[in-house]
Parts: C-alpha cells; sequence; structure tokens
C-alpha cells in the first residue's frame, strides 16, 4: 500500500495533538472502543515477535487506593529535588488523573518471554522494554483519534506496585495508564501552559 501526502499531513496532525491528558471526565469508556484499543495493541511491533507487554486492567476501588496511596508518597519524594519557586511551581502540578479515569492500565514487560526465542535481544535485552513502550504508544495515538485521553503516571514505586497488582516476579513494571475523555482540548500541552518546560528543537548530530 502507497500513502500521499494527506495521510501524512494526518499523521503529523494527529502527533501535534497527543497530549499527557490529566484532567478527565468520569464517562466510561464503552467496550467496544475498549477492544478498538486493544487492536491497535496487537499492532505493535516488538523485537523478535516476543510481544512481552502485560497489560492488567485496574478496575477494582481497593487497589486503585493503594496505587493512588503509591503515588501520593512517591510524588512527596520527588518533590525533595526542587525548592524555592521551582518547588511551589511543583506542588502546583497536576501529575495524574487517577481519582477521576475511568479505565486505568499498569503496563508490564515480560522479562524472558517463551515468544521470539530470543531472537533480536541477546545483546539488548532492552530491547523488550522498548517492544512494550511502542505497544503504549500505538494505543495512545488510536485513543486520541477516538477522542479518548491517556495519562502516564510515572510517579510511582515499581516493587511496591507490583506487590500491590501481585504480578509474577519477571514482570518488570513499565508505565501506569489513565485512559478516559478529557475535560478540555489544550491547544498547549500542560507543562508549556505552566512554563515548566517547552519543547526544544531537535537537530542531527552529524558524525
Amino acid at each position: 500500500m502507497k500513502f500521499n501526502q494527506n495521510d501524512t499531513d494526518a499523521l503529523l496532525n494527529l502527533l501535534s495533538w497527543r497530549r499527557d491528558v490529566r484532567h478527565f471526565q468520569t464517562t466510561p469508556i464503552a467496550d467496544d472502543q475498549i477492544d478498538l484499543l486493544l487492536n491497535a495493541i496487537e499492532l505493535a511491533p516488538s523485537v523478535g515477535n516476543s510481544r512481552p507487554w502485560r497489560f492488567v486492567r485496574v478496575g477494582n476501588d481497593d487497589l486503585r487506593k493503594s496505587v493512588y496511596q503509591n503515588f501520593k508518597s512517591s510524588n512527596a519524594s520527588a518533590a525533595d529535588v526542587y525548592s524555592d519557586e521551582e518547588l511551589e511551581n511543583y506542588n502546583n502540578l497536576k501529575l495524574a488523573g487517577l481519582k477521576e479515569a475511568p479505565l486505568h492500565l499498569a503496563v508490564f514487560t515480560e522479562l524472558n518471554p517463551e515468544l521470539g526465542k530470543g531472537l533480536g535481544r541477546q545483546t539488548m535485552p532492552e530491547t523488550l522494554i522498548y517492544s512494550t513502550v511502542i505497544a503504549i504508544h500505538n494505543l495512545w495515538l488510536a485513543a486520541r483519534t477516538m477522542n479518548i485521553g491517556v495519562g502516564w503516571v510515572s510517579i510511582l514505586n515499581p516493587n511496591e506496585l507490583n506487590s500491590i497488582l501481585d504480578v509474577p516476579d519477571d514482570w518488570q513494571f513499565t508505565g501506569y495508564l489513565c485512559l478516559g475523555y478529557p475535560k478540555f482540548d489544550a491547544k498547549e500541552p500542560e507543562l508549556h501552559q505552566t512554563s515548566w518546560q517547552k519543547n526544544v528543537k531537535t537537530n542531527w548530530i552529524e558524525r
């Protein structure tokens, strides 16, 4: 199949409107839309076709409360690296939509999957985690086309989270995703709006 300039423009427009969403409506996501998101994950490439990603749908209220407490304590520790005005700005940031988002997905990487028979990862085993991240990005972009927001919560204690969700020892925590319909569409990403960090231009390095 050959693509054209319209396809390129549509993709670049989609990429420009991808957001890390923290402000969610509580409206549930329909099952048929969740199925489409699963299909997007299935289309992701993986090293040696190992398919190492493991998604856990966290719906239990008690588990969600434990995850939120994990976030609160981790966030308090993370704030210790800042001081003065930066600390004030940090504390004013909304860094997770854990309480509002209707769908929570904890994402793990199986570190020694049978699938793929080890192909492509003998010298770089971390490519398993890269594969999981690509699967997350597939889901993220597909969700955006469906007007569903995704927020990646990274301020968590991985070992504690593995224990909370009782997953196998060889599953490495990779990301915790909040999904739901955004409360609003922001023209600028939130960290741009708050002047925390603007984008900087990417340049090639010549060798």
